[in-house]
């Protein structure tokens, strides 16, 4: 593994870092799987790049990005608590809109390049940096922001009330929080988070793709458990940081898998399977503690 491939890898794990983040509020937080999430992310890239393609500086590009985002969370949030529509249902409705509205955004094309565009990695800061360090750069500096700012907001009582809703809703609404409002409130921010990370990847492949999103959904759930399956029991601010950690040792072992020879084509299915393997860690290890639970019992009853 040479060593432009390690940095390219720790590059893209901060980039994608994003979705881990962004997926942690409704996931773990909220406790609910959103969907939205796999059309977010492709409409964040979408936006971004078709901002860029009509002249809009990068970064006004990907505020617009995050904007979309939040407004597919909207969408979804409002389903789920005013049309009461089960969560799952209502991200998979948004997330099929969405195909169709990132078309659109793209003039009916399925890819839209940053071929000769300005772009965040392309900027006179970055101007000077060595081969892949540009997204290392980029990268570092938004998932350090990012996470600063999450860990202040779930520290203010908007986000204790945020972290109360999803802990237990019937005890939140008696002490008179709007259960819904702080859904909608989540489902907003987290899709925003989403957007940025679909600008932001965009930006860094040099182009969005109106199937970039399929799949994504795993891949942030990835960052989130193997963070959690290798830090062990951890407070609320370090499982944000582990979930960034979680996500590059996740482009560490695509990219070993890579080296050992697999094909490409493969990457989702290892993805699930790595998914699948680190959800299970619980149940191996108890099945191993109850093994030593009964050769104990054995030893002793001999």
């Amino acid at each position: 593994m040479t060593f432009g491939l390690g940095v390219s890898a720790i590059g893209q794990g901060l980039l994608w870092a994003t979705l881990g983040l962004g997926l942690f509020l409704t996931f773990r937080i909220l406790d609910f799987p959103d969907m939205t999430v796999e059309g977010t992310f492709p409409m964040g890239a979408a936006a971004c790049v078709a901002a860029i393609n009509h002249g809009i500086n990068p970064i006004w590009a990907t505020l617009i990005a995050i904007g979309v985002g939040m407004l597919c969370g909207l969408a979804t949030g409002l389903l789920y608590t005013k049309g009461r529509i089960p969560i799952l249902l209502a991200g998979i409705l948004v997330m099929t809109a969405a195909y169709s509205v990132n078309l659109r955004i793209m003039h009916g094309r399925s890819n839209l390049t940053l071929l000769d565009k300005p772009s965040l990695l392309k900027l006179p800061i970055f101007a000077h940096t060595p081969m892949y360090f540009d997204s290392v750069f980029l990268g570092f500096t938004v998932i350090v922001i990012l996470t600063l700012v999450l860990i202040y907001f779930l520290q203010t009582d908007l986000g204790q009330a945020f972290i109360a809703t999803g802990d237990n809703e019937k005890m939140a609404r008696s002490l008179g929080i709007e259960t819904d409002n702080m859904k909608i409130m989540g489902l907003m921010v987290s899709n925003g988070v989403i957007g940025l990370g679909g600008a932001l990847v965009a930006q860094n492949d040099g182009y969005a793709d109106v199937n970039m999103g399929i799949g994504v959904i795993v891949i942030a759930l990835a960052s989130i458990i193997i963070g959690e399956v290798a830090f062990g029991e951890l407070t609320m601010n370090q499982r944000l940081v582990a979930v960034t950690l979680g996500s590059i040792l996740y482009r560490f072992v695509l990219l070993v898998v890579l080296r050992l020879g697999f094909n490409t084509n493969d990457l989702k299915l290892f993805s699930s399977v790595v998914l699948a393997l680190c959800m299970m860690v619980p149940v191996f290890r108890d099945m191993f503690d109850l093994k030593r639970v009964w050769k104990r019992g054995i030893t002793t009853h001999d």
